[in-house]
């Protein structure tokens, strides 16, 4: 297993921080081969500029301003996002990620003379894990529309390999939180990672 984990908050003692402590620690029990991109300590440039606007679709060109992410992406069969919901979404770093990494012939092949849509380029990827906390409650972020939690489990999940399996887990009403719930939250995240890697599927890689 090749895992790589987005993670996305600006304040190194977050509790987001805890949420990403557990999924490694789960990650590495599996054997897991890991790479963690954090995003704010590499001071993470969100921003598409105007160059790579322009050269947006001229392939493998197009990687050079993020090369050691696009590498990254194309290495691992599992992907890993924990991040804080802010306005119901993904906070600009992040969104900024997936703007400038998953680009044309990478993530996704842009429609040709054949092909009319676009179609999915990330079918090495078999899994992906969205851990998140959230200021709103489950009810209110469920009224809005959950657009964070679209974009990743619907929108990049649809250019992931057929069946790709995922795993989900929201800590709500995050600002009134207490030490009960935020060990319960994590305990939650510990058994959504469990089903996403499976141990059995760890004793079948450990002896492959």
């Amino acid at each position: 297993m090749r895992a790589l984990v987005v993670y996305c908050h600006p304040d190194p003692a977050s509790f987001s921080a805890a949420v990403r402590d557990r999924v490694l620690a789960h990650l590495q029990t599996a054997g897991a081969e890991i790479r963690l991109h954090d995003l704010y300590a590499q001071g993470f440039e969100p921003c598409l500029s105007q160059s790579e606007w322009r050269g947006y679709l001229d392939s493998p060109a197009n990687r050079a301003p993020v090369a050691d992410a696009v590498g990254d992406l194309e290495w691992c069969d599992t992907l890993i996002f924990v991040y804080p919901t802010w306005w119901y979404g993904l906070p600009a770093m992040l969104k900024g990620w997936l703007d400038r990494v998953l680009l044309p012939d990478i993530a996704f092949l842009m429609p040709d003379g054949v092909n009319q849509t676009i179609r999915p380029g990330l079918g090495r990827i078999t899994r992906m894990g969205v851990f998140t906390t959230c200021g709103a409650s489950r009810w209110l972020t469920f009224l809005v529309g959950a657009p964070g939690k679209r974009t990743l489990l619907r929108g990049v999940r649809l250019i992931c390999a057929r069946g790709c399996k995922t795993a989900y887990a929201a800590h709500y009403l995050m600002d009134s939180s207490t030490p009960d719930s935020r060990a319960a939250h994590l305990d939650r995240v510990g058994r959504a990672m469990d089903r996403l890697i499976g141990r059995r599927a760890n004793r079948r890689e450990a002896t492959a």
